[in-house]
């Protein structure tokens, strides 16, 4: 009886977790078309400006390793509810921040809700559904990955241009109060298992992406030499590539419990679709700047109307999401996941070519709509391929892992187009001052090659992608609550 009623209640449990992972992730993106606005307000330069995603991104990335544990250990429905609560108050505060800095600090603790929150879903996920129906799931909860971070900046847009860039962190307050109580009365609550924290692991993780994000994000404004005193972008950048190599020796010794357990790599598809899932997100974090400033400096759009360029990708992929999860579920996710990388690849590399001053908009549109299609080949594929022979003990873990790999690459992704954008624009002379356009243009179009590479890394990991296997053993572990109980 106990595996019908956690059957019963799966998909509504799944519903509410949506609507807090859908948020979270559309706020990884939306800043992206209100930065014209938040620099003129602000008066902030466009490095400072881009440290309003930076800064998310990094506090998001940096404590998912440990979130996904704390999940295991105190109830992901519990940890799920707390992150929730510190992302909608501290969307509040962006909201109302008067200065560039005072909103960087309310994004990095807007971050550290998002944290709490990512890995609890795809751990419930791992644990509620049974490996035959967890394609679909997994079809839900990446599709929502998709589209989420392809409509955050049409909703920016819209907000932007209807009521001010502080809306686009106000809306969240609603949103967030209803997804709490609907979490609050639908996710069951999942056994716990006790954990002891990996403090080492935790430090050398942090230290090491803070060097190696501030110091990729800075290279360019310091023309890649000292940062204060006799500290270096080059000294910050080798330092952390040492304490991540730090840290991986760590997981390796210790011998207690490791922040991240190496076995789990042992799964072939596990490592590589983590490899995949960062290519992703560096791809979907980095793509969307370029051809905003683009559409806006150049083309003289509207936010509104510069973010309706990206409406064609997110009407495709979530007209598939649908039919993606069912598909993956009856097939080799593999195949789907080659086809959407490579095409993701064609499109980003073809969009860079056509960012020109007379290009036809319904042009663009084009490259921007295969990069939809290719999307939705991508996201519930690879998360599929990443989770389906996860034991329910590791669904914390190997949750907090996949999720920690996609935010490195949208961490590093954010850092790098900052770098390469700044490089660019100096390269053709077009250092603020968007009036020329022809340099400008190629600025953005030349960044945009940087996704497009690192999508092809994407695509070699997925042609070695094997054929995932059904477990035989799973059984549920709710503990239903009294609502939940009741709806059972």
């Amino acid at each position: 009886m106990q595996s019908s009623v956690a059957e019963i209640r799966a998909w509504p449990a799944l519903w509410s977790l949506v609507i807090g992972f859908f948020m979270i992730l559309v706020d990884s993106t939306i800043v992206s078309v209100a930065t014209p606005a938040i620099m003129e307000e602000l008066q902030a330069d466009i490095d400072s400006a881009i440290w309003v995603t930076s800064a998310y991104l990094l506090a998001y990335a940096v404590p998912l390793l440990i979130t996904g544990r704390l999940g295991d250990r105190f109830g992901p429905r519990r940890v799920y509810l707390t992150g929730l609560a510190v992302f909608t108050v501290s969307s509040a505060l962006c909201g109302f921040a008067g200065s560039i800095e005072l909103l960087i600090l309310a994004r990095v603790l807007q971050g550290l809700g998002a944290a709490l929150m990512t890995p609890q879903t795809m751990s419930v996920i791992t644990r509620i559904f049974p490996p035959d129906r967890r394609g679909s799931a997994m079809g839900l909860w990446g599709s929502v990955a998709g589209i989420a971070t392809l409509l955050g900046p049409i909703l920016g847009g819209v907000l932007v241009d209807g009521l001010g860039w502080e809306w686009i962190f106000f809306v969240n307050v609603p949103v967030g109060v209803v997804g709490w109580i609907l979490a609050y009365r639908l996710v069951p609550k999942l056994s716990t298992t006790s954990h002891s924290f990996d403090l080492i692991g935790v430090v050398l993780s942090a230290a090491g992406m803070f060097c190696l994000v501030f110091g990729l994000q800075e290279a360019e404004s310091y023309n890649w030499g000292r940062i204060v005193g006799p500290v270096s972008v080059w000294s910050l950048i080798v330092t952390g590539a040492l304490l991540f190599s730090a840290f991986i020796v760590w997981q390796r010794l210790n011998r207690k419990e490791p922040l991240v357990p190496l076995r789990l790599f042992r799964d072939r598809n596990f490592s590589l679709a983590n490899t995949a899932i960062s290519a992703m997100g560096f791809a979907v974090t980095t793509m969307t700047l370029p051809l905003m400033l683009y559409a806006q400096n150049v083309r003289n759009l509207s936010p509104t109307e510069a973010a309706m360029l990206l409406a064609p990708m997110a009407i495709i992929s979530g007209a598939l999401a649908p039919f993606v999860g069912r598909l993956v579920q009856r097939g080799n996710p593999k195949y789907m996941a080659v086809s959407g990388f490579a095409g993701m690849a064609i499109a980003l590399f073809w969009l860079a070519g056509l960012l020109t001053p007379d290009t036809p908009i319904w042009l663009l549109l084009l490259p921007l709509s295969l990069i939809g299609l290719a999307g939705a080949g991508i996201w519930a594929p690879v998360s599929l391929t990443a989770t389906r022979n996860l034991a329910p003990s590791l669904a914390g873990a190997g949750s907090g892992v996949y999720n920690t790999t996609r935010q490195v690459g949208a961490v590093l992704g954010s850092a790098g187009i900052a770098a390469i954008m700044q490089a660019r624009l100096v390269a053709n002379g077009a250092v603020d001052n968007p009036g020329r356009a022809a340099e400008y243009s190629a600025a953005m179009g030349q960044a945009l090659l940087l996704p497009a590479t690192v999508v092809v890394i994407g695509l070699a990991a997925a042609c070695f992608f094997a054929r995932p296997e059904l477990r035989q053993a799973w059984s549920p572990d709710a503990e239903p609550t009294r609502e939940t109980a009741r709806q059972g």
